[in-house]
């Protein structure tokens, strides 16, 4: 009689959670402040182009008003060109870079 037994399991090294995130999403676009753009509209697009709750997008509009900038996406160096160009769409001031490690 031949008996087949079940393989043993095999644990592989999985890369953590963070590794993966962070090489996946190495660029983020920044909002620069400006005279021109009211707080609200700045807010508005926030909710409107990324789908930001209302509470997120008031933090990062903030952010961009008291600190003169804030970083409001990150992923690859593609979807960061298409947010960058959605700013300036709406008017505001954003750039692009690689991510700080």
């Amino acid at each position: 009689m031949n008996v087949v037994s079940a393989p043993s399991p095999v644990e592989l090294d999985q890369p953590e959670t963070e590794d993966l995130t962070s090489l996946g999403t190495p660029w983020v676009t920044i909002v620069w402040n400006d005279p021109v753009n009211l707080m609200n509209y700045v807010s508005y697009v926030f909710q409107t182009y990324f789908g930001y709750s209302r509470k997120k997008a008031e933090k990062l509009m903030l952010e961009v008003h008291n600190d003169g900038k804030s970083v409001v996406s990150s992923g690859s160096r593609e979807e960061m060109e298409r947010d960058v160009q959605a700013m300036h769409e709406y008017g505001l001031w954003a750039t692009m870079e690689k991510q700080d490690s």
